[in-house]
């Protein structure tokens, strides 16, 4: 199918990016950090550092749930998907504790307050940070990936994170001697907000890995489709699991009860070549055909 072929190419493709701009922003602001004499920065880098991993993780991810039915894994790969996910939730978990605890620390000790030149870089890391998330969100959205939506929330964590920061700086820089921590206090902040978006990527995979009832308005779409074609009365039952970047549909049709078996099989293979048309990210549709009751 050649959208399956392009939603599969935009997920790697987008993911391929968050690699490259993660990468750029842990140096960027590691050496701001280190030289800025703020570890609100360097907390900030860990966290890109950590994005890093966890982004090559989705690509992996989605290579391998992208790959197509085997006799082995009859209904694909898919699962491998949200199980990624959790990965990543793994990392941010990681890196939130670790920021956590090296702020405690620094708290502890006195040091100097941050150089001014680190809210110049902050601000520019937060607007880029954001473009990331919405790029990256929009794709999640049009592939149906929870991987993607999971390494976008990401780039919003690490923009966070960032916001913190500059808030932390400007109170140790503006606010002058006996503030000289307020950068560690927004680094201690910025650990909660990691550990609050790590369980919002977590939750959706969840319930994708447990089949639940999560997509009403592509129900309502299969139900209007499959009225349309000539043969069908009604629908019946329709459920719907998602696997990867695709969905697996069972649909009871209901069709005239006086009609052939041979009939009621065409009418089947209709509705489903019908929806597999219409609704590119349907990768596969079970119809059971019901007898009108009415008559």
């Amino acid at each position: 199918m050649k959208s399956s072929k392009s939603n599969k190419e935009k997920a790697i493709n987008t993911t391929y990016l968050s690699i490259f701009g993660n990468a750029i922003m842990a140096v960027v602001k590691l050496l701001t950090g280190i030289f800025g004499n703020s570890y609100a920065l360097i907390a900030d880098a860990i966290e890109s550092t950590t994005d890093v991993f966890s982004s090559l993780l989705v690509l992996f991810g989605l290579k391998y749930a992208t790959k197509p039915p085997d006799d082995n894994h009859p209904y694909g790969h898919g699962r491998a998907e949200p199980l990624i996910t959790f990965g990543v939730v793994g990392f941010l978990i990681v890196s939130a504790f670790v920021i956590f605890f090296q702020s405690i620390q620094n708290i502890k000790v006195p040091h100097e307050s941050p150089e001014p030149y680190t809210l110049i870089v902050l601000a520019i890391v937060i607007f880029i940070k954001e473009i990331f998330y919405r790029l990256v969100n929009k794709k999640g959205d049009e592939t149906k990936s929870s991987a993607l939506k999971a390494d976008a929330w990401h780039h919003r964590s690490d923009a966070l994170t960032s916001l913190m920061a500059f808030l932390g700086i400007s109170i140790a820089i503006f606010m002058g001697e006996g503030y000289e921590s307020a950068d560690d206090w927004a680094a201690l902040l910025a650990s909660g907000l990691i550990l609050f978006n790590a369980f919002r990527i977590f939750r959706p995979a969840l319930g994708e890995i447990m089949d639940e009832h999560l997509y009403e308005s592509l129900v309502t779409e299969i139900r209007i489709h499959s009225k349309k074609v000539k043969g069908v009365i009604d629908t019946e039952k329709c459920l719907v699991r998602k696997s990867g970047l695709y969905f697996h549909v069972d649909l009871h049709v209901i069709v005239d009860g006086t009609i052939s078996v041979k009939e009621g099989h065409n009418i089947a293979h209709l509705v489903k070549y019908e929806l597999l048309q219409l609704l590119p990210e349907i990768s596969d549709v079970l119809i059971h055909i019901e007898p009108n009751q009415d008559e």
